[in-house]
């Protein structure tokens, strides 16, 4: 008896993985129903992305082959240099060298479940990661380029297996001994800059989803303390929080 379409659209919703999808074909190619066809070309086209993604981050990885001579290669990236409140966050990020992990890119073009799902994989799959972080009291103290460079020492520092080389993301870290590259745009063009620019991204948005709990009204959940028109309009309403960077908002209170 012939199957329904409705059963092998049951069928097709199950299937999430290559090989899944190419059995799908194998076993439906065959069936001239219009229904089955669009199917076989939705499985065809998973593939073709699938596909399509693995090649764009076997390119990711163009310097992490280069400089793997140097020993582990360690990618660093930070967020939160521009927002009005909060602290800016960097995140170092050792990846294995035969690391699979696929959508890895410059956390600003994925979406936020996009770099939740990533977070939790990269702090599975990676071999080390640490993080570091200075509040707004240290960048109104020493500026907020400063500021970043201790975060990104302290996330280097904070590592558990030390880097023979450092990909950043564009800068060069004063006060660090190992071999230093930086890339401009590095966290579309490398995999480990790439993975440590999410993980800085996701402990940063989730500070500053709790600082909202603890100041409500400037919208930091939603703005991450960047300087909206509601956040602007809270600063001249409500005033200034512990977490402002009054060297930042001087010309708005």
């Amino acid at each position: 008896m012939e199957k329904s379409i409705s059963a092998i659209k049951e069928e097709f919703s199950r299937a999430t993985e290559p090989e899944a999808w190419s059995a799908f074909i194998h076993d439906y190619e065959a069936d001239e129903r219009k229904g089955v066809q669009s199917l076989i070309q939705s499985a065809k086209k998973n593939i073709a992305a699938l596909e399509k993604e693995i090649a764009r981050t076997e390119q990711m990885k163009k310097y992490e082959k280069e400089y793997a001579s140097f020993g582990a290669v360690c990618g660093i990236d930070e967020v939160g240099r521009g927002p009005f409140a909060g602290p800016v966050v960097a995140c170092a990020v050792i990846l294995p060298k035969d690391s699979q992990i696929l959508y890895l890119n410059d956390s600003k073009k994925l979406s936020e479940k996009k770099r939740e799902e990533l977070y939790d994989v990269i702090l599975k799959e990676c071999v080390a990661y640490g993080i570091g972080m200075r509040d707004a009291g240290r960048i109104d103290e020493i500026n907020i380029l400063q500021a970043t460079y201790e975060a990104m020492r302290d996330a280097v520092n904070n590592l558990t297996v030390k880097p023979g080389v450092l990909l950043n993301d564009a800068v060069t870290i004063p006060g660090l001994t190992m071999k230093q590259v930086p890339i401009i745009k590095g966290d579309a063009k490398s995999v480990s800059i790439a993975a440590a620019s999410i993980v800085a991204k996701v402990t940063r948005d989730r500070m500053m989803v709790e600082y909202d709990r603890q100041y409500p009204g400037y919208g930091f959940a939603a703005n991450k303390g960047y300087g909206t028109a509601e956040h602007i309009q809270a600063l001249q309403t409500i005033g200034v929080t512990p977490i402002h960077r009054r060297s930042f908002i001087g010309n708005f209170i």
